[in-house]
């Protein structure tokens, strides 16, 4: 109470008296946020404390979570540790990595191997049937092209795309495949063998494409490497593009709707500095 007097006549300095009850709503808000559930409230976070540890599921998804191969500083590093270990300061007990891979890591938190996966996951229909999710990014894709070609800089919508002149290029077999099947069924599609580049990149660059889908994430990066390319949408280097947009997180086990609810409550108070740090590792992507 003593504190909550100070900050009262502190923000009322200068200010009205609903203002600075404005003031101390929102201070009372945010403490609350990173209050974690009372003992008994929830049976994971009785368990977390009583271990003194967190169990974390990682594995290497840039730029989300970067593992650091280095030998020197953090294990790891990205948006989704930093959450992780802002869970374990508020809980005050130890974030420990629990390695898994890209096809084990959804069993394995439904097997109780870990507390929650920080991976992070694609919320996907079939994995919210199994899973709930701490969501603070999504995926999404960026359209590029030549910038010397006027078919492709001549799009002012997604929908210029779907059109029989357009020829658009895209790897067989990739998670983007039916996303352009269903949304381009009118341009003429060319699926091409993944020749280990991130995308059809020398198809556009040798004019046989006009058009090709690119993770979002990766586009800073191509676009300094290879000259010559435009991305839409351009705006902010397409860095908000909602095309085959997923939203993405964290995952935990069902039927723990208290530790959830708190979870949510920390990255949401979090999503400014997460934000922030995502598009800092987005600069390092290759």
């Amino acid at each position: 109470m003593k504190k909550i007097g100070t900050f009262l006549a502190r923000a009322s300095r200068g200010t009205t008296l609903a203002g600075a009850f404005a003031a101390l709503a929102a201070f009372g808000t945010a403490a609350m946020a990173q209050t974690p559930p009372a003992p008994g409230a929830s049976a994971r976070i009785d368990a977390i404390r009583k271990a003194g540890v967190i169990r974390v599921g990682v594995v290497n998804n840039p730029p989300w979570l970067v593992q650091n191969t280095a030998g020197d500083g953090e294990d790891w590093a990205g948006p989704s540790w930093m959450l992780g270990k802002e869970f374990g300061k508020l809980l005050g007990v130890k974030v420990v990595p629990v390695p898994v891979s890209h096809e084990t890591k959804v069993p394995a938190l439904v097997a109780n191997q870990m507390d929650i996966m920080i991976g992070p996951l694609n919320q996907t229909p079939e994995r919210a049937k199994i899973i709930d999710f701490v969501t603070f990014s999504s995926t999404g894709v960026c359209m590029f092209g030549r910038a010397d070609n006027p078919k492709f800089t001549n799009a002012k919508t997604l929908e210029d795309f779907n059109k029989p002149e357009i020829t658009m290029a895209y790897f067989s077999g990739a998670g983007e495949e039916p996303l352009v099947r269903q949304q381009f069924p009118n341009a003429k599609l060319r699926g091409v063998a993944n020749s280990g580049s991130v995308a059809p990149i020398e198809e556009v660059m040798a004019g046989r494409s006009d058009v090709a889908p690119l993770n979002r994430m990766l586009w800073p990066n191509i676009s300094k490497k290879v000259k010559g390319l435009a991305a839409f949408p351009k705006e902010n280097n397409c860095q908000d593009s909602k095309i085959f947009e997923i939203q993405a997180g964290m995952g935990v086990a069902k039927e723990q709707q208290v530790y959830l609810d708190w979870l949510r409550s920390v990255a949401q108070r979090m999503q400014p500095a997460l934000t922030a740090e995502e598009q800092r590792m987005t600069q390092n992507l290759k």
